[in-house]
């Protein structure tokens, strides 16, 4: 049976951006869309209200409306006993995505508060799409999506698996970005005193990009009818990807979040922190595990 896209509903209108993009991609791709809602307050002073029908409401009225506008899509419902961040981390496990609204291009607002997002796309078991409010948001329609590859093998197969999914449901390209450099110490302590640094630069590059090249193989054999472009860049990891990534052209940007974390770590790593803050178009946050860490 096919996972659902589950999207968090509020009622506040980064919430509906995400309710249109999560009802568009679950049309594309042909699968369930489940709303849903924790009631539960998440105060520091007070104990909750056990109140469910302002919530039950809220559900009725996105639910009925996304219905009618896609008439293709099996919708369903939910209402939590939860508080947000609790019942949304819950919810990961089932979903295909979990899908969050967040503020414009402000940092760290909407769902993207320590309190309610930070916790959720750090613990979520499944990729979480963040989808801004107002800009480009549910509206991105751009013809490629752009996806990080930091760590390549299984790693980097867990955002490429959902970069092609994505586009093969768009007819978009992927643009595997691949970037190096950029920090102290880039060719190690043993250089040879007497090899030039351009030379260095120039084989470490390629060294880069056949790296690259022979991760994606298997995705050209497997897709073959999506245009794959391989892109390695020398730099800032989250400055490069960013750049990669703009100018009207990314549907979805791919990151990634390394799951072999602590329980109560909130990090989620500075290239996912990057795209989401700065990102213009929706920002997907794929866990993923890396061994030998």
């Amino acid at each position: 049976m096919s996972r659902p896209v589950i999207v968090g509903v509020d009622g506040s209108p980064q919430s509906r951006a995400a309710v249109e993009w999560a009802a568009r991609e679950a049309r594309r791709r042909g699968l369930p869309l489940r709303l849903v809602h924790a009631w539960v307050d998440e105060s520091l002073y007070m104990a909750p209200v056990p109140d469910d029908s302002v919530g039950r409401q809220l559900l009725d009225d996105i639910g009925s409306d996304i219905a009618r506008r896609y008439p293709d899509v099996a919708v369903s419902q939910e209402l939590m006993a939860e508080t947000a961040t609790a019942g949304l981390v819950e919810k990961s496990g089932e979903a295909e995505l979990l899908v969050l609204g967040s503020h414009g291009r402000t940092p760290l607002v909407g769902f993207l508060t320590g309190s309610v997002g930070l916790p959720v796309i750090a613990h979520s078991e499944r990729p979480v799409v963040l989808v801004r409010e107002g800009g480009d948001g549910a509206d991105a329609e751009g013809d490629e999506v752009v996806v990080g590859m930091r760590d390549l093998g299984p790693p980097g197969d867990a955002l490429l698996g959902l970069a092609f999914a994505t586009a093969v449901a768009r007819g978009a390209a992927v643009r595997a970005v691949r970037v190096w450099g950029g920090a102290p110490g880039l060719f190690g302590d043993d250089l040879p005193e007497n090899l030039d640094q351009r030379d260095a630069h120039a084989e470490a590059g390629a060294r880069e990009t056949a790296a690259l090249a022979e991760a994606l193989a298997p995705w050209r054999l497997q897709h073959p009818d999506v245009r794959l472009v391989e892109d390695v860049r020398f730099g800032n990891a989250g400055e490069q990807l960013l750049a990669a990534a703009s100018g009207g052209r990314a549907a979805l940007l791919v990151v990634g979040r390394r799951t072999n974390r602590g329980l109560l770590s909130m990090r989620i790593g500075s290239v996912a922190h990057a795209a989401l803050h700065h990102a213009e178009m929706p920002v997907a946050v794929v866990p993923y595990e890396r061994h030998g860490d």
